[in-house]
């Protein structure tokens, strides 16, 4: 009963659909009927701008990490804690409050793999610093994001963080590389869209 309670609190938590919210509250739209329809943080910034595409992304990370934290005051136990990310993910990329249509679960992946353990977020810190230096490199939000989560999951093996955080961490950022499919497509053909750099008179 304890790992079906905080499975379930981990989904409710991560289900909150921050872009949604922030998109309908401040702008007055469907983030869904925009860009890629998908309500995570990087098409909240081709709507709204960066700072909100930061502010949404922040937003789920803490929703995931913070749902594995909570359960850490009460269990100690590596696989119900996984199990309590790995719903909170699920949350968010299947959302009952949208009918189930919801992001990719890249940052908020982040935030729980981040919080597994508290106080050895590197894996996280590190896979997060892979995404921004292969996102500047590509200009690609999408190979930056597939990038990042499999060396953070890699990383948690090599920290020594308990397996049930590792398969979950792979398990997790096989699950992004899945709903990127049509991104993998668009990859392929050449159609991806790519970052969009400032002109150097708008910088600073």
């Amino acid at each position: 009963m304890t790992a079906v309670f905080w499975a379930f609190a981990g989904y409710l938590a991560g289900s909150c659909p921050t872009g949604f919210l922030v998109a309908k509250y401040i702008k007055g739209a469907d983030i869904r009927a925009f860009g890629s329809g998908n309500i995570g943080a990087t098409n909240v910034g081709r709507l709204m701008g960066k700072r909100w595409a930061v502010a949404v992304a922040v937003f789920d990370m803490l929703k995931g990490g913070l749902a594995v934290l909570a359960a850490s005051c009460f269990i100690s136990d590596p696989t119900i804690l996984a199990l309590t990310g790995v719903c909170a993910v699920l949350g968010h990329n299947f959302p009952l409050w949208l009918g189930f249509r919801g992001g990719k679960g890249v940052a908020t992946t982040f935030g729980v793999i981040g919080f597994y353990n508290f106080f050895m977020p590197w894996p996280a810190i590190i896979g997060g610093i892979i995404w921004y230096a292969v996102m500047k490199t590509t200009k690609y939000v999408s190979v930056a994001s597939m990038v990042g989560l499999l060396a953070a999951a890699g990383l948690t093996a090599c920290f020594g963080m308990p397996r049930p955080y590792t398969a979950a961490s792979f398990f997790l950022a096989l699950l992004s590389v899945w709903r990127h499919r049509a991104n993998i497509v668009r990859l392929k053909n050449g159609t991806e869209s790519k970052v969009k750099s400032k002109p150097r008179g708008e910088r600073g």
